[in-house]
């Protein structure tokens, strides 16, 4: 990182209740003290929100994850990004590392809400200037801001982390065709060859995959199952059946959002021919959520220089989604 470190009394940091300890390691990669926050729910389920240090004309960032639960994050969010704006904030940026909603882009169905759109026009409206996620589940959605936005990449994480594996035999493959691009640029930089699976999605929790396209697994006797997000698991579980059907016999599972709702860690660690689930601390994932197979990667390191490159006004066009990290390290 630069020398040149961001100005404590001018810069303030804060976290919403959803993931208090990734902030505080972004913070501390920053050289920040995490401010306080105080969050109090009344009688009446009403959140009462105070920042605990002055905004006055200062440059604010306020991390917060819309992780379950989902709804209540959202609106400390917003709150917090309106105490900001309303307490003189010169700038404030919403640092969301993930966030959920990417899944709701279009209209597929009469009558419902792209859900997206809405929540981005209300980050803006509660006072945002600026914002930054991570591998937003669908791309577009990063088009739907109208403030500057930006998606971070874990791809260098996960290829550091990688890189001290043996690959040999090894293939990468997306669950479905809107993950491949990205899996084929994180093969790309493994030399691995890449594959996705024909999946159709049938509700929230039940999937159908319909074969697996791509480069051909012959040879090749382990997989590297790549996602951006993992939340029930039924997805890749399917992929893992028809991968032991092809004579996959050791199975990788990395995803940047590591949800892991209505069991679906439990799922995916009593399959046998899985060995190590991946992901990152983009969701807190409590102490009875750890497994002996299950390992977080941490991306404060990524927030953290994206908030300094910011800050300095220098280029962290190799930080984001469509960055080639392989060229840049």
């Amino acid at each position: 990182m630069d020398q040149k470190n961001l100005d404590p009394g001018e810069v303030r940091f804060f976290s919403g209740s959803s993931h208090p300890q990734l902030a505080a390691d972004i913070a501390g990669y920053l050289g920040l003290t995490l401010d306080n926050t105080r969050i109090i729910r009344f009688s009446n389920d009403n959140l009462y929100i105070q920042l605990g240090a002055s905004v006055r004309s200062r440059i604010v960032y306020i991390l917060q994850s819309l992780s379950p639960p989902v709804n209540d994050h959202l609106v400390e969010l917003l709150m917090m990004l309106d105490i900001a704006r309303s307490a003189s904030a010169r700038e404030i940026h919403a640092i969301i590392p993930y966030f959920s909603f990417a899944r709701s882009d279009k209209k597929d169905a009469p009558r419902i809400s792209i859900t997206a759109r809405l929540v981005a026009d209300l980050l803006q409206t509660a006072g945002a200037t600026h914002l930054m996620t991570m591998m937003l589940h669908s791309p577009q959605v990063h088009g739907f801001f109208s403030i500057p936005a930006d998606p971070l990449s874990s791809r260098l994480v996960f290829k550091r982390y990688f890189d001290q594996h043996d690959l040999s035999d090894t293939i990468v493959v997306a669950p479905d065709i809107g993950q491949a691009k990205s899996a084929a640029r994180f093969a790309r930089q493994l030399n691995l060859p890449v594959a996705a699976g024909n999946k159709e999605r049938i509700s929230d929790t039940e999937v159908r995959l319909n074969g697996i396209v791509g480069q051909q697994m012959q040879g090749c006797t382990r997989a590297l199952i790549y996602d951006d997000e993992v939340a029930t698991g039924g997805s890749v579980l399917e992929l893992c059946r028809m991968l032991i059907e092809y004579g996959i016999q050791q199975i990788w599972v990395a995803c940047t959002h590591g949800v892991f709702c209505r069991g679906g860690l439990e799922k995916l660690v009593a399959v046998p021919q899985i060995s190590e689930i991946v992901t990152t601390d983009t969701v807190y994932l409590p102490p009875d959520k750890q497994h002996p197979k299950l390992h977080t990667l941490s991306v404060a390191p990524i927030f953290g220089e994206a908030i300094h490159r910011n800050y300095l006004r220098q280029s962290i066009s190799e930080l984001f989604v469509y960055g080639e990290e392989e060229e840049k390290e």
